[in-house]
């Protein structure tokens, strides 16, 4: 709790008087409300949290360390009235169902739990508040899929999960350059008058295409200069401190994860799977598959789904972005940090998976619904597609280039 209070004081300006009493829950609650008013720039997943707060089911806000979850919930806290907000990561002690009975009692009708994660049995206690405290709403946080995985049985039907997910590109453009574009429709990218049209409007976007690649997809990189050491900081958190409140793996575990984590990232990205993993790192073919699992649900891992004939089912393994970073530099790795991206933008599409097919077979990228998908460089071409039979197909390029198959890359952060 000291380092959050000495950093929280320091961006209020307050007095050391005031500093000494934010140990206190309520003034830390309030503090946190005051903050909350310092961000007038909202993610664009604000006002859908806003809609489901008219419901009785809680709100789970998901996604990755330094996404922006905490400073989504102090906006929340700023804007509402009766409302209470805890940082469990600074809550040693704290009962959790007494204490939002107790809040209930007082008046509160909204309680704002950061970081619900770090609270031993939180699914159990979040019941019991839900069955027992019926006046009261919750909204939490977590940056750990694997605690909300263990504690599903519990939540069932009692929790609604909304992804908050790094920055779009599009939506990097809104916070840090304040520049406001309108959304490409998905079935605008098979019209080149369509495409044409938005390039020209988002052109000299591109500038920034790179900056964003380079971890400017967090919202704490805005006015950062470097910011991968952050990166490694989070990762080593993640690793030494977020597993071992799920208890997933051991200590001696997460030195094979980082191996996992340093070989994937040395490597390119076509080929990366559970079995070149395991012959690699010297692991079983089982361990690979849950060290994999757990780091997807720590949003640094993605896995892309093959389809194909005689394929096998094993996953395309991708870091998402910047991670990459942390093993190569941005000119030894752009081939692959351009997957990542473009399978960190396609993931919420159902459709979505990676072609294959026999061993020495060439054949595009992915697949996302009927559309084919090659990634590359500007002098990708038709050949790419040879031999493969489909009607629409796109060669995403970076830099940008437009014609009757090619589409800038950076289209793919602009969508809907």
């Amino acid at each position: 709790m000291a380092s959050y209070t000495l950093n929280l004081s320091e961006k209020l300006n307050l007095t050391e008087n005031a500093r000494l009493s934010l140990s206190n829950p309520a003034e830390l609650s309030q503090a946190a409300k005051k903050e909350g008013g310092g961000f007038p720039k909202k993610r664009f997943v604000h006002s859908k949290i806003q809609r489901y707060l008219g419901g009785r089911i809680f709100i789970a806000l998901v996604g990755p360390r330094g996404a922006g979850k905490s400073v989504l919930l102090k906006q929340i806290h700023n804007s509402s009235t009766a409302s209470f907000y805890i940082s469990l990561d600074s809550g040693a002690g704290l009962r959790l169902f007494e204490t939002a009975r107790e809040l209930s009692q007082n008046g509160v009708r909204l309680l704002l739990l950061d970081e619900i994660h770090a609270y031993p049995n939180y699914g159990l206690e979040l019941k019991k508040i839900y069955d027992f405290v019926p006046t009261l709403k919750v909204v939490f946080t977590s940056s750990s899929a694997i605690s909300l995985h263990d504690a599903s049985y519990d939540l069932s039907r009692r929790v609604r999960l909304v992804s908050v997910p790094p920055f779009s590109f599009r939506e990097f453009l809104w916070f840090a350059h304040s520049q406001e574009f309108s959304p490409i429709p998905w079935k605008s990218l098979l019209s080149l008058t369509d495409c044409r049209k938005y390039y020209g409007l988002t052109m000299h976007a591109e500038t920034y295409f790179k900056a964003y690649l380079n971890g400017g997809n967090y919202p704490f990189s805005m006015g950062e200069p470097e910011p991968l050491p952050i990166f490694q900081n989070m990762l080593d958190i993640i690793l030494t401190k977020d597993l071992l409140y799920s208890s997933r793996l051991s200590l001696e575990e997460t030195q094979d994860v980082r191996r996992m984590l340093e070989f994937i990232g040395r490597s390119h990205a076509d080929g990366i799977s559970y079995s070149s993993i395991s012959q690699n790192v010297g692991i079983t073919k089982y361990k690979a598959q849950k060290y994999v699992d757990v780091m997807v649900k720590c949003f640094v891992l993605k896995r892309v789904m093959p389809k194909g004939t005689n394929v096998t089912k094993e996953p395309k393994i991708l870091f998402t972005p910047p991670y990459r970073l942390l093993y190569k530099g941005y000119d030894d790795c752009i081939g692959a940090l351009r997957e990542d991206f473009f399978a960190d933008a396609m993931s919420h599409h159902p459709g979505f998976s990676y072609l294959k097919g026999s061993v020495g077979e060439k054949t595009p990228d992915y697949l996302v619904g009927d559309l084919v998908c090659e990634i590359g460089g500007r002098n990708k071409g038709r050949s790419q597609f040879k031999g493969y039979s489909a009607r629409k197909k796109i060669i995403f390029t970076h830099p940008g280039t437009l014609d009757e198959m090619r589409r800038p890359l950076f289209f793919a952060g602009m969508l809907e």
